[in-house]
């Protein structure tokens, strides 16, 4: 297969095919620029920014009145938590009203942590372990009559040093949601200089991908890199040191590395499609992101769902008019955390939640192909 990074010549790499996917178009730098310092922010705080030890927080839902608004949770009706992690929206859920929800997590330890929690409600909750992109073939055919996605890593693995995720921890250099499959390390020793650095720049959105796949492959070739300080040690050669006052030079990398190995694009987009074919007419989808990428994906999403995308021109006064929307929007763009919240939990500071409530309109087609993103092949871990 082909992946075009921005201008550069394309690169082949027939043995990629089972793991590597189109990557996602990118977009003006001035706005990467912001999002990345609000995703640095957002998931580590200013305090983490200086690289400073610090200890793992009790996990806090992120805009959990306005997602519980989204979703409107009523007695008898079944939920879909599609990120379950630490399950804040699930426990805000069945507290809700008297419902029932359906968890999905891909990560064995959440699940396993989670089962208190099925307990203590009775019999209102049942937790399903595999990936929210399948979560029509985890339900099976279930009547749902909400569904909530929380968009990319959890504090909680962000936490846990073993797992792989975190710059500032040194562990095995893993990031597998699933805890199985092809880690960040067999990416980063194995793969070709230019994929590397096609990963890095179009999924971290990194300027210096270049500088620092050379890097990486320099150092690997004096000794495997199989910790996530070692990466980071790879990377200063290009980047320097730390700064207190700028994101730490790691965060683009391993954002990259962590999207490709567990696939999170091409999983947002599964999971996008698959709610609106569970959904009946007055189901509610709440998907909260984190970073420009999941949000222009969700965006797009909606834009077309929702009748927001131009469907004719005046130049072209013939033009027909698009499908009849699948979804009406719940709020106009996108809704923040507030000032209050962002001050009290920084991992908000950079969220977006965008909701749409299912009309009577038949699935559209999927928007893989718009947005630069293939359809997934290989085997799924």
């Amino acid at each position: 297969m082909v992946i075009q990074c921005g201008g550069d010549p394309a690169w082949t790499e027939p043995g990629l095919q089972a793991s590597w996917h189109y990557p996602f178009v990118k977009q003006g730098a001035g706005n990467v620029r912001l999002s990345l310092n609000a995703l640095f922010t957002l998931i580590f705080g200013p305090e983490m920014a200086a690289a400073q030890p610090v200890q793992a927080q009790p996990h806090v839902p992120v805009m959990l009145a306005e997602v519980l608004d989204a979703l409107g949770p009523r007695d008898g009706a079944t939920y879909v938590d599609g990120t379950f992690g630490a399950g804040g929206y699930t426990r805000a859920i069945l507290d809700a009203a008297d419902t029932r929800v359906l968890a999905i997590d891909r990560d064995p330890s959440a699940i396993r942590v989670g089962q208190a929690l099925a307990e203590a409600y009775g019999g209102r909750l049942s937790l399903l372990e595999g990936r929210f992109g399948d979560m029509e073939a985890l339900v099976g055919d279930v009547p749902v009559d909400g569904i909530v996605l929380d968009i990319g890593v959890s504090s909680m693995q962000l936490d846990q040093a073993e797992r792989g995720f975190s710059f500032l921890r040194d562990g095995p250099l893993d990031m597998r949601m699933a805890q199985s499959g092809p880690s960040a390390a067999d990416a980063v020793n194995s793969l070709p200089q230019e994929a590397l650095s096609n990963i890095i720049y179009v999924f971290g959105e990194e300027p210096k991908a270049r500088a620092i796949a050379r890097a990486i492959v320099a150092a690997r070739a004096e000794a495997p890199i199989t910790t996530t300080f070692g990466l980071v040690k790879a990377i200063e050669r290009v980047t320097g040191r730390p700064r207190p006052d700028r994101i730490h030079p790691a965060t683009r990398t391993f954002q990259a590395l962590r999207i490709h190995v567990n696939g999170e694009l091409d999983e947002l987009v599964e999971a996008l499609h698959a709610a609106e074919r569970m959904l009946g007419p007055g189901g509610r989808l709440a998907v909260v992101t984190f970073h420009s990428l999941e949000d222009r994906i969700v965006k797009r999403f909606f834009a077309s769902r929702g009748g927001r995308l131009p469907s004719g021109s005046r130049h072209l006064p013939g033009a027909l008019a698009g499908p009849e929307p699948s979804f009406e929007l719940a709020h106009k763009g996108h809704v923040g955390a507030s000032e209050e919240e962002a001050r009290r939990n920084p991992r908000a500071r950079s969220a977006k939640l965008r909701a749409g409530i299912r009309t009577a309109a038949p699935p559209m087609p999927s928007i893989a192909d718009e947005i630069g993103l293939s359809p997934r092949t290989g085997a799924r871990h």
